[in-house]
Order: structure tokens, then sequence, then C-alpha cells
């Protein structure tokens, strides 16, 4: 129960989440956590509730706590009777006795807006809610050391028979904006009265190497007599204005959830953990205002990334395009225009809202895949593709000249060289202060083969769009990428190097990233050899749930993902697993072998996984070793979108 969580999310950045016994394992745990600023500053603003039943005057907990001093108290979770999924809200069960009562969290859509409910679904007695809102006001990434002054008054309620109260906190001056707290209940009454609470542990931050105490302010008591068929709700917003009763915002969000099942047109058949996972899809996609204008992109994973350019290129296809939600692909596309810099795509965006960071070589390669992914899928496309392609114009040009880090296209062989000491560009970007752990420096082989088919689409739509001059030009340049990649990727073990021209000359390392060499759009590989490559792959690398980063006889494998952070760092890449692998594995072996039962079946095991870990949607990573024990973040935009992109891919949808 503790390493199960719940996640629910608001469109615009901000989260909540927690584990099923109720207790706070992670400093992200929370009912509010507000994006102030979408889709960033981050703040948590309610992080629990300490919830408690009296029936008959007999009182029981339905919250569990964690103490530093090594206590469970109290112990609510020994009264949860089920949870499930409904769509993707959690729903708590909690049965005492005869009686029964049903929890449902949500997040309005498009607001700093959470809803905790609380029905008394069955039984005889009498019975009284109990709730203390548990606050902070802090960075999400931050912990709270507490002891600052609180404020909470009393204000109107919007809503006949109910209680409203205004929190305003003072952290200090490194937390801004601040921006109030309103705690809003349909009925019952509500009671200022905070104090602090000392000393609660964080189980998975201590797991983690990191600060696991934290203390929070109980901020008021509310307290509501229930009959049977009855509901009580507490609403938490850092928004302003009205806020829609409990009911219509139930019936807000089962609607829109329904209708993002429906706009993916899945097949009739198509089995339950597809349909989960086009509801998990929505949980990355965001708001992001440019310039005063309002944009979309993705975030990477949920809960501590932002918006990082290489994850959403990858994911803006299974995400976007394969549910159906072509014009927020496109949105993301024109968003990430404006960010173009020096033929370059931002690696990330800070969550404190500095200037983007240019620190990768494949984010922008992989902006190829998804516009032409986007030409593809969308018949509507025209203006998208009309408008971006000078975008791309540019950035091919950019690598042609050189751009930053030494990005350049070598003219000896018209493969792309990337890198520089102390720098890490691909997706294998673990550094630990100057120590880079894979830095790739040369030509590594998925960045050649996105060159190459970034070469391909470029040509392809120059061709679209009449620019036949342009499209020769590129055409021949991707011909000369391909000739080369053949010539001198191939290494005698039968399989790819992962970098060639590197500074102790080539890297016969196994590692997954030449499956791209045959998943892509645009392959390179001759049939026997594309073979070799998925065969190897799958006896070497292949897991439940993707891909390891590194073979497991190499040198420097690290089958357990955990520890502090130099632990965690120096094997993220090091023979960890990835779950977003799984969606080039399973369509490079389709491509290979043409048997879509069998290609598909790589992806089926994450059926079982929806009940672990993040629960509804796909983890970051994967331990190496059996049993793999899912871990990073608990849900990561490529994982969701890669096994969705191909399954729609596979069965041809």
């Amino acid at each position: 129960m503790l390493r199960r969580e719940w996640l629910v999310t608001n469109g615009i950045g901000g989260y909540a989440m927690g584990s099923l016994a109720g207790a706070r394992t992670r400093r992200y745990h929370g009912l509010l956590n507000a994006a102030l600023v979408p889709p960033t500053h981050r703040m948590l603003m309610v992080a629990n509730l300490d919830a408690w039943i009296e029936i008959d005057g007999r009182r029981s907990p339905l919250v569990t706590h964690e103490w530093a001093a090594g206590v469970v108290l109290p112990d609510g979770y020994r009264h949860l009777e089920s949870f499930r999924l409904e769509g993707a809200l959690p729903v708590f069960v909690w049965g005492l006795g005869d009686v029964r009562v049903v929890q449902r969290i949500w997040m309005a859509h498009g607001s700093n807006t959470t809803y905790v409910t609380y029905t008394y679904a069955r039984g005889t007695a009498n019975v009284r809610l109990v709730l203390k809102p548990l606050c902070t006001y802090r960075d999400h990434h931050k912990l709270t050391k507490g002891g600052y002054h609180v404020d909470v008054e009393p204000a109107d309620s919007p809503w006949p028979g109910g209680q409203a109260l205004h929190i305003n906190a003072d952290p200090g001056p490194a937390v801004r904006p601040l921006r109030p707290l309103r705690m809003i209940t349909n009925r019952g009454i509500g009671m200022p009265d905070p104090e602090w609470w000392w000393s609660f542990h964080l189980a998975q931050e201590k797991a983690r190497g990191l600060g696991n105490q934290e203390d929070l302010f109980a901020a008021a008591t509310f307290t509501a007599d229930l009959n049977v068929g009855e509901t009580l709700a507490i609403v938490f917003t850092a928004e302003e204005g009205t806020l829609l009763p409990w009911e219509e915002a139930l019936h807000a969000e089962h609607q829109r959830q329904a209708e993002l099942v429906t706009r993916a047109k899945l097949p009739d058949d198509a089995p339950d953990w597809v349909r989960q996972l086009v509801l998990a899809a929505d949980q990355f996609i965001v708001r992001r205002d440019i310039s005063g204008k309002s944009g979309e992109s993705i975030l990477a994973g949920l809960p501590w990334f932002t918006d990082w350019g290489r994850d959403a290129m990858i994911a803006l296809p299974g995400l976007t395009l394969a549910t159906g939600r072509q014009d927020d692909g496109a949105a993301i596309l024109r968003t990430f225009a404006e960010f173009v810099d020096q033929g370059m795509l931002p690696n990330r965006f800070p969550d404190a809202g500095e200037k983007p960071a240019y620190n990768t070589v494949d984010a922008t390669l992989w902006y190829f895949v998804a516009v032409h992914d986007c030409f593809q899928r969308c018949g509507g496309s025209e203006d998208v593709i009309k408008d971006l392609y000078p975008v791309l114009v540019d950035i091919i040009q950019w690598h042609v000249k050189g751009t930053r880090y030494d990005i350049h296209m070598d003219p000896a062989d018209g493969l792309l060289h990337a890198g520089e000491p102390g720098s890490q560009l691909t997706w294998m970007d673990a550094k630990i202060d100057d120590w880079v752990v894979t830095p790739r420096v040369g030509k590594p082989v998925e960045i050649n083969a996105l060159w190459y088919n970034a070469l391909c689409i470029v040509a392809e739509l120059a061709r679209h769009l009449g620019h036949e001059e342009d499209a020769a030009r590129f055409a021949g340049m991707a011909e000369r990428a391909r000739t080369s990649f053949q010539a001198r990727f191939w290494y005698t073990g039968g399989y790819l190097y992962d970098v060639i021209d590197g500074p102790e000359g080539h890297d016969p390392t196994l590692r997954p990233n030449q499956v791209f060499a045959v998943s892509l759009p645009f392959p390179l590989l001759s049939d026997e050899q594309a073979r070799a490559v998925v065969d190897l792959c799958a006896r070497e690398l292949v897991i439940s749930y993707g891909l390891r980063s590194l073979a497991p006889d190499e040198t420097d494998y690290v089958g357990h993902y955990g520890g502090d952070p130099l632990q965690r760092d120096s094997g993220y890449h090091q023979g960890t697993a990835w779950a977003w692998l799984s969606g080039a594995f399973a369509c490079a072996h389709y491509r290979v072998y043409g048997d879509a039962e069998a290609a598909l079946s790589y992806l089926e095991p994450v059926a079982d996984h929806l009940f672990d870990h993040g629960l509804g949607t796909v983890s970051e990573v994967f331990d190496g070793d059996p049993p793999h024990t899912p871990n990073g973040c608990i849900a990561q935009a490529w994982s969701v979108a890669e096994v969705l992109r191909a399954w729609r891919t596979i069965r041809g949808v």
C-alpha cells in the first residue's frame, strides 16, 4: 500500500498524489500542488487530510501518518476495504462494520483546485466526519521546517450551508509568489485552530538518500454529521472566483475523461489497458504561455520533471496523435518552434522560470520525427507543415555548419558528430558534478539514425510543398549519410557500434540505442542486419517492461536502481531498464518479422504494471535484474506515449 501511488492532474502543471495507505512517503505527496505560473512554480499548499470517522461516538482513523520516531500512528490503512480507478480518479472504499464510506479525489481541469468527497454509502449508525487539513506553503521540491506565522480567517462560503476559510502563510521572502489558500466545504462546521505538527517521516525520500523529515500545520477542524447517501465535500483552491459545486465538478471531469477516450477512436476490441493509457496520456499535456499567447507543452514526468524538449518530442506522437488530439500535437510543435535557437530545441525549461537550457543533440532531431508523424496522421496539417518547414530547414543548416557543443555534420562522411569534454547531449545524460557517466562523444548510433531520418523527412516535406531543389539537396545528403552509416557502424560482433569516432575510437558496448536504426520511419539496415540487431537486443536487453540500458555481461552493468543520488545517477543508464524503449523495440520486431501478435506481446505486460507503482500509468524505469521493480517517476510521459504509439502502429490503427 505504500509503494502504490495515485495521481491526478489539472492540465496546467498542478497535481495531487499520495500512497494508497494514506501516509506521505514523498515530499511531492499532497492534495494540492498548485502551478502558480503554468506549468511551473509548483507550490505544495495542502499536504494531507487528517481524517477521522465517529460511529456512534467511537472514533476511527481514515488516515495514516508515519513519524520520524519510527511510529506509524494512526493506522487508518487497516480500514481501507478496496481501491479502484474511476477513469483516472482514485476511489477509496472505507469499511468499518456495516458502515461504508466512499472517498473520491480529483482536480478541476485548468484550475489549481482539488476536490475531496466522502460519501456515506451504507450503514445504520450515526456518522460524523472530522477533517484536519495539514498544510504548508513551499516549492514542491523542498521540505518544510515549521514555525512561521499562519493566518486562518473565516470567509463567506459560495455554497448554502457550507463553510469557508482563507489561509495566508508567510514562510519568508524565499517563497514567492504568495497566493492565499481557500478551503470550502458543502456542509458542517469549520473552526480555525492552527497548530504545527512536527517530524513527519517520508520513507521514499530516505530511500533516495535525501532529507526525509517535514513539519506541517493543521489549519482548521471541519466536522460534519452525515446520513446514509449524504456527502461531505471539501475543496482546496488557490484560485479566486466561484467554484462549481462538487456534483457538477465531478460530472464535468467524468464527462471530460469519457470524451478523451471517445476522441481516441480505439477499435472495439482494444484492451482495457490501452483505454487506460489514453487517460494517462492526458496527465502530461499542459498549458505553457509564450509572450502572452497561449501555447501547449508536455511534462516529461510526474511528480518532479518540467517540460523537456527530448521527452516532449519523443512523447508527442503517442500522447497526442495516437489519441486523436491532433490540434494539441500541432500546438505543441508550434510552441517548441518558438524556442529554436541556433538550430537547437531546448533540453528543458527550468522549474523556476530561468532561460531554457540547450544541452541536447537529440531533442532537435526527434522534432523532425514528431513533425513527420503529424504530417502522416493529420490530413488537416497543411498549415502546420508550411509554417514549420522553414524552421526545419534552418535546423539542418545550423547542423551542417555547426552549432553548440561541437554538433556538426562531418564533411568527410556526412554523419553527425556531437559532444565535447564535459557534455552529455544524448538521452543517456546522467552527470554527477564534473563526471559524465555516459559521455558518448563522437557519432552516437541513434543520433545518426535520427540525422538520416531528419534529412529524409525534410526532403519529403520539400517535395510535398513543391520545393524540388531543396528536396533534391536534402535527399542527396540523406543518401550520403545512409551509405556512410552502413559502411561504418556495423561491428564484427554482429550488431551496431554504440558510438564511432569517439575520443577512444569506436565503442562496441551493447546498448539499446541501435534499435532506432530499425524502428524509425526510414530504416537504415539490410534485412539480415536488422534481424540480427532485433534478435540480439531481444536476448540481452529486453525485460517485461522495456529494455536495459546496458547488457548484463558488460563490465559496468548495474542491475538495481536505487540508493542515494550518486548511486542512482551512476546506474541510471548502466543497466537500468527504460519503459519508453519498448515502443521502438516492438516496432522494430514487427518491421523485421511482420508478426503483429509477437510484437504486441512485448507491450502487453504493461497491463499488469498499471496496478503497481503509479496506478493507471507507466513508470520511468525498472531494475535490470528480476523482478524488475519499478522506480523513478511513477508517471513518465514517453513511457506511456511509446507503448500507446507502438500498439496503434502495430495494430494498423
